[in-house]
């Protein structure tokens, strides 16, 4: 009887508010339609769940059960889900019968050797005890930041690889498969009037220099004039390996068969 009273003394936690105040009680004015939509915000993971939900929405003490109360509305939960049609554990009418066995026990007298006997409720006490420090820590864990937790950053640095391909040297050959392009090239221009042209392999040799620098690469086939013949071609290599002679130029090829490049020794 003492916990009876002590929870008609403590005041239900309010299941609505209306212009900012509580309201804990339904109107008896209020009309709901038949098949108005029935919505329920709280998701209950076992009958602890429940009864641990029903204790503290009233603010009742723990340790101090009132288990009529508790019991009638947790049978009014149970026969809820049973008009929504929803499946109904075992777990859930196990609890039910147990809360039926109790509070039979709590009603019936106790005989006077029998005063120290434990209290029925002493065994739903210490799970729901239970049951509340394991949901705390649950939530505890569920409120610490993913990071770290179920998420982990990597931090991987991508080692500087220098990779140093050196430039393969120019074989004469090559050279020569360059020289014989352009002669057919120049043999396009080829003409028949027989004139003495003034070309010099020396000359030649300057006008190559002035077209070079140490910092630039040069393509070989700009050293040619097509348009001079067979001839002005002939000098112009001529004066390219006079040049590689005397070690006044360098030949670059970046690979087999790739365009050759000249450019001043420096």
């Amino acid at each position: 009887m003492t916990g009876l009273k002590n929870a008609s003394n403590q005041s239900e936690m309010p299941f609505a508010l209306v212009q900012g105040e509580p309201l804990t009680l339904i109107p008896v004015d209020l009309y709901i339609p038949p098949d108005a939509l029935t919505v329920f915000l709280e998701a209950f993971e076992g009958p602890l769940d429940l009864l641990l939900y029903l204790i503290k929405r009233q603010n009742i003490d723990i340790l101090n059960i009132p288990i009529a109360v508790i019991t009638r509305q947790y049978m009014e939960y149970i026969e809820l889900m049973g008009e929504l049609e929803l499946e109904l554990a075992a777990e859930y009418l196990v609890m039910a019968s147990m809360l039926a066995e109790i509070k039979s026990r709590m009603l019936l007298p106790r005989p006077i050797e029998s005063v120290d006997e434990d209290d029925p409720r002493a065994e739903l006490i210490r799970r729901l005890q239970e049951y509340e420090q394991f949901k705390k820590a649950a939530e505890d864990l569920d409120a610490i930041d993913r990071l770290e937790r179920d998420i982990h950053l990597t931090d991987i640095k991508i080692p500087q690889i220098e990779i140093k391909m050196p430039l393969p040297e120019v074989q004469i050959k090559d050279l020569l498969i360059a020289f014989r392009d352009v002669v057919n090239r120049a043999e396009q221009f080829a003409s028949h009037h027989l004139e003495r042209e003034p070309l010099s392999v020396r000359d030649r040799m300057v006008i190559v220099l002035n077209k070079i620098s140490a910092d630039r690469f040069t393509s070989f086939e700009d050293f040619f004039e097509i348009d001079e013949g067979r001839m002005g071609v002939v000098v112009s290599f001529l004066a390219i390996l006079e040049l590689l002679k005397e070690s006044l130029i360098e030949l670059v090829q970046s690979e087999a068969y790739a365009p050759i490049y000249i450019k001043a020794r420096s």
